[in-house]
């Protein structure tokens, strides 16, 4: 299986990857203020796209009430197509796919990010370490109008020359907020049973599949990204999403992405539960879907025990802002950087906004001393 991960994988009938190594999206801080691509931005990625198969962006949002981060970059007009497009070329010309991830952050935005001070959920309902920001619920009118956004930006990610989009459904955004029973609390359609809020999320795949039929590309890659669990009361469990991942798979999406802190964590809900959460995944997928495994993957090693957890492709995260070349130096039989230091930023092209926010945030890189 170690040979596995170097060979070339294919996706789908269409899209073949060089291997089975993707870099995992990560939030950079770092966009202009207008909101198109920095030029640091643009190093970075290029810098890893040159060992990895397939290269997922950091998310990018479509509307107003969509932003979720400082410096977040744009993509919800045709005047940012040039923007979109300057780094899908950055990442293709390393040779990998380059996956656009889509995605609007609901109550986990900045209220001063937002036209009149309220960002968006589901329900009124605050985030449980955000007391001060009560979101308003949605209306009908504008949980319309983000299915047409979506279907919207992978129409602009493909005219931008993106290989694909990533849909972001996990880490308690906007999508995760619908379909999670402490977030939700809707009365509606869109509320109250599991086959109610299993509603907005399909829609919105719904309307990304029928975006790429619109543009006629079999070849554009639809993935979807999710959290498997909450620890909020009420809060999605595990059970949930192994429903939410078979409807996923009955689906024409060309993979399913996990979101995990550690490869080989067990329940969060369930502490007696000894089994690997990717694993009960990658037994409810049972080969319908290309599954990607993630999570404080840091060698060849983890990267490994991830296959055989069931994933069939392994994403690196902070392994790659360590080291860029990290994919390289593992296939020649090299060991890669593992920690992180203060001279990162310049070392390993790492955006400023990017290393700043690492910094501040001690226990989040593996340093000097920390093993």
């Amino acid at each position: 299986m170690r040979k596995e991960l170097f060979a070339p994988y294919q996706l789908n009938t269409h899209v073949t990857l060089r291997n089975r190594f993707v870099m995992a999206p990560m939030t950079t801080w770092s966009g202009n203020l207008d909101g198109s691509i920095s030029e640091a931005e643009l190093t970075y990625y290029l810098e890893r796209s040159h060992g990895v198969g397939m290269v997922i962006t950091a998310t990018t949002f479509m509307e107003t009430y969509g932003k979720g981060f400082d410096r977040q970059f744009y993509g919800g007009t045709d005047a940012m197509i040039p923007s979109l497009k300057s780094l899908s070329e950055a990442i293709k010309s390393g040779g990998a796919k380059a996956i656009l991830q889509v995605f609007h952050a609901g109550r986990k935005g900045n209220p001063s990010d937002m036209p009149d001070g309220l960002t968006r959920s589901a329900s009124d309902v605050p985030a449980k370490r955000e007391a001060n920001n009560t979101p308003k619920a949605m209306t009908q009118a504008e949980i319309e109008n983000t299915f047409s956004e979506f279907k919207n930006i992978v129409k602009r990610a493909f005219k931008a020359g993106f290989d694909g989009i990533e849909i972001h459904g996990a880490n308690t955004y906007l999508i995760q907020q619908f379909f999670s029973p402490h977030s939700n609390r809707r009365q509606d359609k869109w509320g109250g049973s599991l086959e109610n809020r299993l509603k907005f999320p399909m829609a919105v795949v719904n309307a990304c599949i029928e975006a790429r039929e619109e543009i006629d590309s079999d070849d554009f890659i639809i993935g979807y990204r999710f959290s498997p669990e909450e620890n909020s009361e009420p809060g999605i469990s595990i059970d949930e999403t192994e429903k939410l991942v078979d409807a996923l798979c009955k689906t024409k999406l060309d993979y399913l992405h996990i979101s995990l802190g550690q490869f080989d964590q067990t329940s969060i809900r369930n502490q007696s539960e000894d089994v690997p959460v990717l694993k009960k995944i990658a037994s409810v997928i049972q080969g319908r879907k290309p599954f990607i495994g993630v999570g404080s993957v840091y060698s060849l090693e983890n990267a490994f025990e991830t296959l055989e957890l069931g994933a069939d492709l392994v994403a690196l995260g902070r392994q790659l802002i360590i080291d860029s070349k990290t994919i390289e130096k593992w296939g020649q039989g090299q060991m890669a950087e593992r920690y992180y230091t203060d001279n990162h930023h310049e070392a390993q092209s790492i955006p400023k906004g990017l290393h700043e926010k690492i910094l501040s945030i001690p226990e989040w890189f593996p340093k000097k001393g920390d093993d």
